[in-house]
């Protein structure tokens, strides 16, 4: 933007603030960040569709050794376009805006509204075995936050913004508005408020009504309930909500494990050879593991499990009761690795898909059984199926709500929703009592930089150490004497407590004038005496990189006022009060919740 562009915008930004109100002009920008996310969706799922059509329309029954290549030369490109093209990270997207929100920055990069739609629309229509979704609600949210910075609003304005792409992206790629809105609240954890609801719902309604104009009104998934619910199989939802909640588990924990795997392969071809080697065997045998999988869960919703081992290998061992049971529950065990060697292999992708796909399949495979072994009445299959999609997604997210109203608006089916509920309930009480964190939280929530709703864990987590470290400590040396101290510390300071420093920087103690006083006017004992003889240990030491929480959990159980904070090595930084931390508290409840 040259000067006299830039002074006719500040002449505009001047004018809009002069002429409107903040709230109205509020509204008129989640207007605009729903286009925006409504129009990268539709761009990032047809582009998806495009290279999948072209890549795999003549594919033939059987075995099919172009499944090898296709996902290595995916990650191959999406890997060389962010290594050497964006040159930042763009992985875990959901994880970075609830970063950026916990961070109160709220400032996503610009580069993320166009690089997360580049680099999952080559990942996923080469084949890698994730989802459009992380990627695009990330675009979104940079859609939000850069309009809101290029309009200059404030900090609060900006988060709000940051939530309103979110919202606008799951509603424009999935056509569910009330699901986007929901999304917010209970995986991004914005605090629904009468000043945050109507932006959300604005940015949520005008992106599901752009991807309706430009992919029609039917419904993502094409559901008919030829089967009626009987309450009588209230019993059975409730199980498979466990066995959700069980799959949800397992999803979770693996995915972290492995992705913990590949964090110790340090160098980037290491970790694309392991990645595109392993995604590439499971997709050659598994086939419904390629891409999203939505055709996947097209089929099984239709009643049709046929077509899924029609181009694996597999294939020849049949179609029999149980061999179809063995390879859907083979498939919802290999998922895992199929996502996370994608991401960690250097693709691009979210969860969502994935966590849709497996609840299809264990919905589907739950059902089959029961009805296998004729413990109850026939169970319908296509109804499980649809359930097991919120219950899975339900667990992974730790969002039950979510759940029920994307899967109710992603098929239509509404006459479900009782059962629906009963199943996200569930299975997200079956997790929760193992894992207390969402797969997008569990990161965060190990450096204790997670966002709650609960208001003063969300206050601890944006209270920062560089804010509230106090460093105006005269240190000691210990071997000063006792007159030393007295002159050059106590005399020149009006603190109580004094660190014990070595020369090379490290703590090794504290000097409190209470335990001195005794002695401190006695100047016969000035030089006979020296620090290392009247010094103590601190009560306890905080780290700097600990987490708020923590640091408040040792202030409770030390009972002290005062402690000193070390870095890793044990190198002295300065002391933290817990009035310190009671003042920074209040100043950062009332910025922050003001408004509540």
């Amino acid at each position: 933007m040259n000067e006299e562009n830039e002074g006719k915008f500040y002449k505009l930004l001047l004018w809009l603030q002069t002429h409107i109100k903040e709230r109205t002009f509020v509204l008129f920008i989640s207007f605009l960040v729903g286009i925006g996310s409504a129009l990268a969706a539709v761009i990032l799922k047809k582009t998806i569709h495009f290279i999948q059509q072209l890549l795999t329309a003549n594919l033939q029954e059987g075995a099919n050794y172009w499944l090898l290549i296709y996902p290595i030369i995916g990650i191959l490109l999406t890997g060389l376009f962010v290594k050497y093209i964006v040159r930042d990270d763009i992985s875990h997207g959901v994880t970075k805006i609830l970063f950026a929100i916990s961070q109160r920055k709220s400032r996503i990069k610009t580069h993320n509204i166009w690089s997360s739609l580049i680099a999952s629309s080559c990942t996923i229509g080469f084949g890698g075995s994730v989802g459009a979704e992380a990627p695009i609600v990330l675009t979104g949210a940079a859609i939000g936050s850069n309009l809101g910075r290029l309009f200059r609003l404030e900090q609060k304005t900006l988060m709000l913004l940051v939530g309103c792409g979110a919202a606008g992206a799951i509603a424009g790629i999935f056509k569910a508005p009330i699901a986007g809105l929901v999304f917010v609240i209970e995986v991004l954890m914005l605090d629904l408020t009468m000043t945050s609801v109507l932006p959300l719902l604005i940015s949520s309604v005008t992106a599901a009504t752009m991807s309706y104009i430009f992919t029609g009104t039917e419904a993502m998934f094409k559901f008919s309930q030829t089967e009626a619910f009987v309450i009588g199989r209230i019993p059975y939802v409730l199980l498979l909500g466990i066995f959700c909640g069980l799959v949800s588990l397992y999803f979770t924990r693996s995915m972290f494990k492995i992705e913990a795997v590949f964090r110790k392969l340090k160098r980037y071809w290491q970790k694309f050879v392991v990645g595109s080697v392993v995604l590439s065997l499971l997709i050659f045998i598994f086939p419904p593991l390629y891409g999203e999988g939505y055709d996947t869960i097209g089929s099984l919703l239709e009643g049709e499990f046929a077509p899924l081992m029609s181009q694996s290998p597999l294939q020849d061992i049949g179609l029999g009761y149980w061999n179809i049971v063995i390879f859907l529950t083979l498939i919802i065990l290999m998922k895992v690795f199929a996502s996370s060697s994608t991401n960690s292999g250097g693709g691009c992708g979210g969860i969502f898909a994935p966590s849709l796909y497996l609840g299809c399949i264990a919905g589907f495979v739950f059902a089959h059984t029961s009805n296998y072994f004729g413990i109850s009445a026939t169970l319908s299959e296509k109804n499980f199926a649809l359930m097991g999609m919120a219950g899975v997604m339900s667990g992974v997210m730790h969002a039950p709500l979510t759940g029920v109203f994307l899967i109710a608006e992603l098929t239509g089916g509404y006459d479900l929703f009782l059962p629906l509920m009963i199943v996200s309930i569930s299975s997200y009480a079956t997790i929760i009592a193992f894992e207390p964190h969402s797969i997008y939280s569990m990161r965060l929530a190990q450096k204790g930089e997670l966002m709650t709703h609960h208001k003063d864990q969300a206050v601890l987590t944006l209270l920062k150490m560089e804010n509230i470290i106090e460093t105006d400590f005269i240190k000691v040396n210990p071997n000063m004497s006792l007159g030393d101290v007295v002159k050059k510390a106590i005399a020149q300071s009006s603190r109580s407590m004094f660190p014990v420093v070595e020369d090379n920087g490290k703590l090794i103690g504290i000097v409190l004038v209470d335990n001195i006083r005794n002695i401190m006017f006695r100047p016969e004992l000035y030089d006979r005496l020296h620090v290392s003889r009247f010094m103590v240990s601190p009560p306890a030491k905080i780290i700097n990189n600990m987490p708020m929480e923590k640091i408040m959990k040792i202030f409770d159980d030390t009972k002290a006022w005062n402690l000193p904070v070390v870095n890793e090595d044990g190198h002295y930084l300065g002391f933290v009060s817990k009035s310190k931390i009671f003042n920074a508290y209040r100043e950062v409840l009332v910025e922050t919740f003001s408004g509540d």
